[in-house]
């Protein structure tokens, strides 16, 4: 059973959900993961039932803190200075040191499960070389570049810090076409529907694709990436994944596929319980091999 949680670090405070707590037991040798939610959704993204890392990672014996990212839900909120996937990425560093001093007690490492925004903002803090013992990261629904009628669609956003997407435009360009998921989708997912700052969808559609191949590049861990069949929000086909996976060059391995019959958010679609089953294995390999 998941429950929410509120972590204070460098003078910042961060809301967001986890399955640790009475009654949860870490299986020997599991990491800590560190779950970081997309754009317009919360950590609550983790743990919609019926489709809930949170809840399945508890079968399986793993630990699991799910952040709200910063300007999400109760976390404070940060300045957007020349990219604020990259401002994400430097409080959230040190944020995860400070909950894995907390919480780590007996775990190996920390693996990172990110999705969309959240994987940049992963990517970017495994390109930092965290002092924390970072072992792996799984990563969701970010790719090489994106349709150009998307950059121009937030670029003609007003000039407001926040906008909450129409639930029907956002379940469009999220989900897949008919078929791949449940009929209590998309409705399920809508408790964690929530406001977007426009300066992530402009970084994610502009300046992050100008930075992605070099900060790739700098990542070391092993890393895992699933990319939705139907993703309507990156140009994806088997040539983008192959791009995606060159951009890895110093990964210890990298593992990335196309998950067939799924949208954007994988995690809510019928391939939900295999993307979720293979990230909690990835997890718990590095960790087998951080302690060989």
């Amino acid at each position: 059973m998941s429950h929410t949680f509120t972590h204070s670090a460098d003078g910042r405070d961060y809301s967001g959900r986890t399955n640790i707590g009475e009654g949860f037991t870490p299986a020997d040798g599991a990491p800590l993961v560190v779950a970081l939610h997309g754009g317009t959704y919360t950590s609550a993204y983790f743990d919609i039932p019926g489709y809930s890392l949170l809840d399945r990672a508890s079968t399986e014996g793993v630990p699991v803190i799910a952040i709200d990212r910063p300007n999400y839900a109760g976390s404070s909120p940060i300045e957007e200075g020349d990219s604020i996937i990259l401002a994400n990425a430097e409080v959230l560093r040190d944020a995860i040191g400070s909950i894995w001093e907390e919480y780590g007690a007996g775990a190996p490492g920390v693996v990172l499960i990110a999705h969309s925004i959240g994987a940049a903002v992963a990517t970017a803090i495994a390109a930092s070389s965290p002092a924390w013992p970072l072992l792996g990261l799984a990563i969701s629904g970010c790719l090489v570049r994106v349709p150009a009628e998307s950059r121009e669609a937030w670029e003609a956003l007003p000039p407001i810090p926040t906008i909450e997407l129409p639930v029907p435009v956002k379940d469009q360009v999220m989900f897949g076409p008919a078929g791949t998921y449940s009929d209590d989708m998309p409705a399920a997912s809508h408790p964690s529907n929530t406001i977007v700052p426009i300066a992530e969808l402009l970084d994610i559609t502009g300046g992050w694709i100008e930075r992605r191949a070099e900060i790739s590049g700098r990542v070391t861990v092993p890393v895992f990436h699933r990319q939705g069949e139907f993703d309507a929000l990156w140009i994806t086909s088997q040539d983008e994944i192959d791009e995606f996976r060159a951009g890895f060059t110093a990964a210890a391995s990298v593992d990335t596929a196309l998950q067939l019959g799924s949208g954007h958010c994988i995690d809510f679609h019928n391939a939900s319980g295999e993307l979720q089953s293979a990230e909690l294995a990835f997890a718990l390999d590095c960790a087998k091999t951080a302690v060989v």
